[in-house]
């Protein structure tokens, strides 16, 4: 589960102690905060909206075009549409769950020196003696290209927790992967 709490504070003031410019976004949280659970809010939003409009505009008149071609049984137009109807629904539906998950998370649990959520990880893969950078976010951000991976992916999985030095070993799609984290940058700031 992810963290989150909204601080409310739009003018983004300050952080008392280091005079680090707050994100705006969320309380006590890094200026360059790679995560973005508003953003991430809007996105599911914005699918739900769309998706609710073709489930109750347009897939029933496609149905009701479908069922005046005649026999049903037969019917490749009408079987296409329902089909389409049921996905809609089920992905509709998973959306809502989602975006209820996101309004639970708490970004003043996540620890200060450990990887968690919003954290940029240096690591070393000791088989291919390469250093990779990781960004750890949610599931709807992850584009492993760019080096954002969800906390729910298997490396994100292996990192989550782990502290400067630590090695961890992970099954990816390549075998399994051995990774020492060489250094680490939380949602607070570099620790």
């Amino acid at each position: 589960m992810w963290p989150t709490r909204s601080c409310g504070n739009s003018r983004g003031s300050n952080y008392p102690r280091t005079g680090k410019k707050r994100c705006g976004i969320h309380r006590q949280l890094a200026y360059n905060c790679p995560v973005d659970s508003n953003d991430v809010k809007k996105k599911l939003q914005e699918e739900i909206a769309a998706l609710e409009y073709e489930l109750r505009n347009e897939l029933p008149r496609e149905i009701l075009k479908a069922r005046l071609h005649g026999d049903l049984s037969e019917n490749a137009e009408y079987h296409a549409a329902k089909d389409r109807q049921g996905f809609v629904n089920a992905r509709l539906n998973q959306l809502k769950h989602r975006l209820a998950e996101m309004s639970m998370v708490d970004f003043s649990k996540i620890p200060h020196g450990k990887v968690g959520l919003g954290s940029t990880v240096v690591v070393l893969d000791t088989t291919k003696d390469a250093e990779i950078t990781y960004y750890l976010v949610t599931t709807e951000e992850a584009d492993a290209a760019a080096g954002k991976i969800s906390t729910s992916s298997p490396i994100g999985r292996s990192l989550l927790g782990k502290e400067v030095g630590d090695t961890v070993r992970c099954q990816s799609p390549g075998g399994v992967k051995e990774l020492e984290i060489l250094k680490l940058t939380t949602i607070y700031g570099t620790d």
